[in-house]
């Protein structure tokens, strides 16, 4: 099912004087049609799958797909106008089939036939995009697609396929509709954080004199895939940046008492990540990671008494970095304390709260707020909680103490 809300799709295209909206980034494919656009996206390249949005919320969505992934759109059928087209990988139904001759009649029936190209075959996907725009009128339209992802040499073979439509960049829209979040997205990232967090708790049992890094991290996925399983979920992917001890960069690092354990870590339910993270430490700390932490924690309170419906993501930045200066870090810089998350291609997806961000906190976004400390040669500190933006405030995603976790 797809997540786009068509109202709002229809108010910002009816802003931009365009018709429809025409997306070929695998993530965007996702988010419009509501199923995987296909192995064939592996390239980063246009055209293997494609989302059409008209404006007109009556008329229904249309995509272009593989055969190979039609399979996951099969029960889409009746809300989706989907086309598909041939790439390289082999495959045939059967259903009951005794012989070589029965395998070969069955090929013959399948909706496409003949050679397969290479990898994918970019023209006949671009056919397909124009028999669906031809059928719906918008041949000659103004059509927004998502140039942020568009390689150049894909555009200009586009532009040739349809020569007389006019195209406007609509990247803005598209991140402006994946900001606000419907129930199905908030819970794909309550369970996500949820899970990473779960993976926390298993890393603090793991911290131990001489534990490596991998070690660790191996922890951390032990119990984030546990939390998944106990709550009836699957994990589409996860990361960790995980540092010890002073060394930002080495990768063999072992845990040594008062090391400081920085865990920034997420894991993926449906392609949506959660992000967060927690400071640990064996033993007793240093006084001077005490002090910064707590001036890290102070700085995170003061950005999410910001964080309500109407302010804007600047405030959040400005009022943090104030505090940094009140207590005394006045060369401390931080180009954002946090951003939107769901289901895009990176970690971090916009809005940032960043300096001068005028764009305005609405209810329904989701938003990981951080306050990071690295000195290479001393370590790291981090917190970074995951917030439901509500219609009065924030609901926190997390549980764990913002404090150092401190293992004895």
């Amino acid at each position: 099912m797809s997540d786009l809300d068509r109202v709002r799709a229809q108010r910002l295209m009816g802003a931009a004087g365009i018709d429809a909206l025409v997306f070929f980034q695998p993530e965007a494919f996702r988010y419009a049609i509501g199923a995987y656009a296909g192995v064939a996206t592996m390239w980063g390249r246009a055209g293997s799958a494609i989302a059409v949005v008209p404006s007109d919320t009556a008329a229904s969505l249309a995509a272009v797909i593989s055969d190979h992934a039609s399979a996951g759109v099969a029960s889409l059928r009746q809300s989706v106008d989907i086309r598909t087209h041939r790439i390289w990988i082999d495959g045939v139904a059967l259903t009951g089939q005794e012989t070589i001759a029965d395998i070969d009649a069955a090929y013959r029936r399948m909706e496409n036939t003949g050679p397969r190209p290479e990898t994918f075959d970019q023209e006949a996907c671009f056919r397909l995009l124009a028999d669906i725009l031809v059928e719906r009128g918008l041949d000659k339209a103004v059509l927004g697609a998502d140039f942020s992802f568009l390689p150049a040499a894909d555009f200009e073979r586009l532009k040739k396929a349809l020569p007389h439509v006019t195209w406007k960049d609509a990247s803005d829209i598209l991140l402006r509709l994946r900001a606000i979040k419907n129930p199905q997205e908030i819970e794909r990232l309550r369970r996500a954080a949820r899970a990473a967090e779960a993976g926390l708790r298993s890393l603090a049992s793991g911290v131990k004199p001489d534990a490596s890094l991998r070690e660790l991290s191996a922890a951390w996925l032990q119990g984030a895939r546990e939390e998944a399983a106990a709550g009836g979920f699957g994990l589409s992917g996860h990361w960790d940046y995980i540092s010890v001890g002073p060394d930002l960069t080495d990768g063999s690092a072992t845990v040594k008492p008062g090391s400081l354990i920085k865990a920034d870590v997420g894991t993926l339910v449906e392609g949506y990540s959660s992000d967060g993270a927690r400071t640990f430490v064996l033993g007793q700390p240093a006084s001077l990671a005490t002090e910064l932490h707590a001036i890290l924690h102070e700085a995170f309170l003061v950005g999410l008494e910001q964080i309500r419906p109407g302010r804007r993501f600047g405030d959040v930045h400005a009022a943090m970095l104030a505090r940094f200066r009140k207590n005394g870090l006045n060369e401390y810089y931080r180009g954002h304390f946090g951003h939107s998350v769901g289901g895009n291609a990176g970690i971090e997806e916009w809005p940032f709260f960043s300096n001068g961000n005028g764009e305005v906190i609405e209810q329904n976004m989701v938003v990981a707020l951080e306050t990071p400390f690295y000195a290479q040669g001393f370590g790291a500190l981090m917190i970074e909680d995951q917030f439901l933006v509500t219609e009065t405030g924030t609901e926190c995603m997390n549980s764990l103490p913002r404090d150092i976790i401190r293992i004895d």
